[in-house]
């Protein structure tokens, strides 16, 4: 999320078409054509974040700038030339940091919670705790994740959090 992805797409010798089309998961399907006949070319319902990486008779490469969530879902270029029809398909997976965060509840047990993260993160005491973590889906694909420490003996003081992600691990300590 947030980043910028490019999808190559390479031309042929005589190219009478490019044709980007993407499937989201959600949503409308969107359509980018060119026609160097007439160097002419063609949106239909994609978002402002996707175009051409450059000049489409020069590259047609595509460019997804500040990546969301609705951009993840098949994308294939084909290419119409005099040698035929070439397909490059590519499938986007949107990867969502989930928001750590480690706090004592009203009863003084420790909860850790790693909140709208894509996929869900895993989260692990260091302490053995018969906790087991409870997931709660969003509308948008993300989801949070919460786990309650629970010691298996009376005399834990303190105790550390680690959140595993793609795209990062997170660990902190507390005692309630």
């Amino acid at each position: 999320v947030g980043d910028s992805s490019v999808l190559d797409c390479h031309l042929k010798n005589g190219v009478t078409m490019v044709t980007w089309k993407f499937s989201p998961l959600i949503g409308a399907p969107c359509t980018l054509g060119y026609r160097p006949d007439t160097n002419t070319t063609n949106r239909t319902t994609c978002s402002d974040n996707m175009n051409w990486k450059s000049r489409p008779d020069l590259d047609a490469s595509l460019e997804i700038r500040h990546v969301g969530i609705a951009q993840e879902g098949n994308y294939t270029c084909e290419v119409v030339s005099v040698d035929g029809n070439f397909h490059k398909e590519y499938y986007l997976t949107v990867l969502v940091p989930p928001r750590p965060s480690l706090y004592c509840d009203d009863h003084g047990s420790p909860v850790c919670e790693a909140a709208v993260g894509k996929p869900p993160a895993r989260v692990w005491w260091v302490l053995e705790s018969n906790s087991t973590p409870e997931k709660e889906g969003h509308d948008n694909g993300t989801v949070t994740v919460l786990s309650r420490f629970t010691a298996r003996s009376t005399n834990v003081t303190n105790t550390t959090c680690m959140v595993f992600h793609p795209t990062g691990n997170w660990s902190q300590s507390i005692a309630c």
